[in-house]
């Protein structure tokens, strides 16, 4: 039995890293349709403040409001992962029908929480009725979305998921161009995004491998339990590293300076999001196997990880002048400034949600909840103290490389008790 094990280990290990590869390519040249949208809005929606203010819904008031799914989807896809691994076909196909059973009423649970939460959370953050309400309908249309994607991913179905993103991005950039040349306004550009979700009804295709009858076995056990918990502080953490600083510029900054911001922050966020690809396919196979021969193929996978990421950063420092060009279609002292700061803080996250997501998978519940709790204190510290562009850009760096500090530390502790065995 163990051979057995062993074996399919290796079978996996083999193809790890071309997986890996094979959905980094594909989701780079989505990155960069993605990019084109944002030159759309930038070009299209000309009064001052409404770019950003776009951009601020779609990445930071729209997440926020799907938070409690996302969390959800998150730990799904590990459990799946984990019996996927095992090649266990019928606890696998009962644990899918029971999955979509949890998904589905959590997502209407998601639903009810998100309308009674966009008000408030919009008059804190300035947002007007309008695109409060738009921001609301999409919310609720993307969160159905999400429980596909969570199946998907447990399934390690990652070209799938790669065209899938790579047919919602053609039909983002060209509904958005449409519907914003011919209505320009924060709320069209949020419109053309949630119509980008219509990629997925290509799951349709692959419909009778998600829905063969099998008796539900239920995911709730004292373990899934214990992982939901976790996911909770991490999925969190993860989003105000990323995500809560266009929050306190929606508060804070005035409508030019938004949309400054907002065209520097779209260019730094794509370092950690161009190879997160490769952070995809490493946590739902390390959730599934941590041991054996594919345990070399997963660390070769973070090292392309930072390698991507090094590159991309010294790349995006160069080339600054010119992506912001691509952005805006003219020059932006106010953005090429904030680029530097913004590129920093990223690289510092990206290295976090790396530490934090390989500890997950590991089922290092302690880190995970210290990222968790890292993300609150990060976030909180630019609300106090970003309270204008250069106070804002002045904390990110700081505080994000004080919480990888502390991480990596705890992380390399943890790394020296349960060392994984590397065949030679």
């Amino acid at each position: 039995m163990n051979n057995d094990s062993s074996n399919s280990n290796g079978r996996r290990a083999g193809g790890l890293l071309q997986t890996g590869i094979v959905f980094s390519a594909i989701s780079f040249v989505t990155g960069l349709g993605n990019m084109a949208f944002q030159g759309v809005m930038a070009r299209h929606l000309k009064e001052q403040g409404q770019y950003g203010n776009a951009n601020s819904a779609l990445n930071a008031l729209m997440p926020l409001l799907s938070l409690l799914p996302s969390i959800a989807t998150f730990a799904v896809a590990h459990y799946i992962a984990h019996f996927n691994a095992r090649g266990d076909s019928a606890r696998l196909q009962g644990l899918l029908s029971g999955c979509r059973k949890f998904l589905f009423h959590l997502t209407i649970a998601g639903s009810a929480l998100a309308v009674l939460a966009v008000k408030p959370l919009s008059i804190f953050f300035h947002y007007s009725p309008a695109l409060m309400l738009t921001t609301l309908v999409c919310t609720l249309l993307t969160l159905w979305t999400s429980l596909a994607g969570a199946l998907c991913q447990g399934l390690a179905w990652f070209k799938r998921l790669a065209l899938i993103g790579l047919l919602a991005m053609l039909l983002r950039v060209a509904f958005g161009w449409f519907v914003t040349l011919k209505w320009p306004s924060p709320e069209t550009a949020v419109l053309a995004s949630t119509f980008a979700l219509l990629a997925y009804l290509v799951l349709l295709v692959w419909k009778r491998e998600l829905t063969m009858h099998s008796e539900a076995v239920s995911p709730w056990n004292r373990e899934f339990v214990h992982y939901l918990v976790v996911s909770a502080t991490c999925v969190g953490g993860g989003y105000f590293f990323t995500q809560g600083d266009l929050l306190v510029a929606k508060k804070f900054f005035t409508g030019a300076e938004n949309d400054a911001y907002n065209c520097a922050e779209r260019l730094a966020i794509a370092l950690p999001i161009t190879v997160s690809p490769l952070l995809t396919v490493l946590f739902t196979s390390r959730s599934g196997a941590r041991s054996g021969s594919i345990v070399g193929d997963q660390l070769k996978l973070l090292g392309l990880y930072l390698l991507g990421l090094a590159f991309g950063a010294t790349a995006l420092f160069i080339l600054r002048d010119f992506c912001v060009k691509l952005i805006l279609g003219r020059s932006s002292p106010e953005a090429e400034a904030m680029i530097a700061p913004l590129a920093v803080t990223m690289i510092f996250v990206a290295l976090l949600q790396a530490l934090a997501l390989w500890a997950l998978a590991s089922r290092w519940m302690k880190i995970s909840l210290l990222y968790g709790v890292l993300g609150v204190g990060y976030w909180l510290a630019l609300l106090v103290r970003g309270q204008s562009p250069t106070g804002l850009l002045q904390t990110m760096p700081v505080a994000a490389g004080i919480a990888f500090g502390l991480l990596v530390v705890i992380w390399f502790i943890t790394l020296r008790r349960h060392k994984p065995a590397i065949p030679g």
